[in-house]
């Protein structure tokens, strides 16, 4: 039997099967469970997504509240987690999220049971925490206190609502939903793989999701959309095109990259851009800080003419959330809130049909077999 033919980045090879999430790179198409993401995100909600995600088709209206009343009933985090919260050290918002899905893994009632409704009941709590946590994380960092979670309102809603400590408007929650709806799920990205690789040793699924965190926040994966608006600002909002125009030109001919431009697998649009730049656009006109939309559409233009390079879903995100009033380190946990369906959709794929993950290296170290020279004579 030959050597192993090594894949650098493991681009193009197939690990699994799956019957979650499909791509076509070049047709530009995402599809959870075989829905395009494009009916997603204008017709359905989050929840309905992760009812999708979970159990491989669309909830009839009963199904939908059954969950939507689970979620609810979840979704307040446990007293020692928040206590805890609030003795981190200021830093990362990533590291926050990860210490505190750990935590949570200590205060889950079904620990330790594998059951598949005890696993339903995981993959609620989990999604409804996830919220929570990084709502609450963000109210703390900017000096306020936790709120209780208030059962009457819907995920999007409640999130925003624990993060501001106000009823947010119709637009703001749609805004949300779709951004959870369009970041739910992406096939076997770097953290769902991790997520995945994790599951296949059976650990428990609080762990699997810990996995998928630690590789989001990998400035190669997770942290474009706050690499954008960082660039925005950089930029100033007062900028005329001209000044745009000079900036991203400059930074292309010192070859920086251009945040939230380019894909791993999309040679078209990124799907799921098409809907966030029409949020940023709409966001921006009711909240009166249209300069960012105006500013990322001449980026956009620009590198379509300059580089040819279309905008990924990171782009349009980063105004989304900033004119939310968002701070930017919590762009990234944002992520976390949504793609923990589509972690928890994986990890139980693979705890049902298990096999070990377990690649292969090709060794390119000192020729085998070398001699070892007694300590004395090196």
């Amino acid at each position: 039997m030959g050597r192993p033919m090594a894949v650098e980045g493991l681009e193009g090879v197939v690990a699994t099967t799956s019957r979650i999430c499909y791509l076509d790179g070049q047709r530009g198409v995402l599809a959870y469970c075989g829905y395009d993401i494009h009916d997603l995100a204008r017709l359905t909600s989050f929840e309905e997504v992760c009812y999708l995600l979970w159990q491989g088709r669309l909830p009839t209206r009963p199904e939908l509240g059954d969950l939507q009343t689970e979620l609810s009933r979840y979704r307040e985090l446990p007293d020692p987690v928040v206590r805890a919260l609030k003795l981190l050290p200021h830093g990362s918002a990533m590291d926050a999220v990860r210490t505190g899905i750990s935590l949570l893994a200590h205060y889950d009632p079904d620990t330790g049971d594998g059951s598949p409704s005890a696993m339903r009941r995981k993959a609620v709590r989990l999604t409804a925490q996830v919220g929570s946590l990084v709502a609450t994380l963000g109210r703390l960092a900017s000096g306020g206190a936790p709120i209780q979670p208030d059962p009457v309102l819907g995920h999007a809603a409640s999130f925003l609502y624990l993060l501001t400590g106000e009823r947010p408007t119709g637009l703001a929650v749609r805004a949300i939903d779709t951004a959870l709806v369009l970041h739910a799920d992406h096939e076997l990205n770097a953290s769902t793989f991790a997520a995945r690789v994790a599951a296949a040793t059976l650990t428990d699924i609080h762990s699997a999701i810990v996995a998928g965190v630690t590789a989001l926040k990998g400035p190669l994966h997770g942290g474009a959309n706050a690499e954008v608006m960082k660039m925005l600002v950089a930029i100033g909002e007062d900028a005329d095109d001209a000044r745009v125009d000079a900036a991203i030109r400059g930074m292309l001919a010192r070859k920086q990259k251009i945040p939230g431009f380019g894909h791993r697998v999309y040679r078209t649009e990124d799907p799921r851009a098409t809907h966030l730049r029409q949020m940023s656009r709409d966001l921006g006109l009711e909240k009166g800080q249209a300069q960012w939309f105006r500013i990322s559409e001449r980026i956009e233009k620009i590198m379509k003419e300059d580089t040819g390079i279309n905008a990924n879903v990171d782009f349009y995100s980063a105004s989304t959330y900033h004119t939310l009033g968002i701070a930017t380190d919590l762009f990234t946990p944002i992520f976390v809130a949504s793609r923990v369906a589509g972690w928890i959709a994986h990890a139980l794929e693979q705890y049902s049909n298990n096999r070990l993950i377990r690649p292969r290296a090709d060794y390119i170290g000192p020729e085998y077999p070398q001699a070892v020279v007694r300590l004395g004579e090196r």
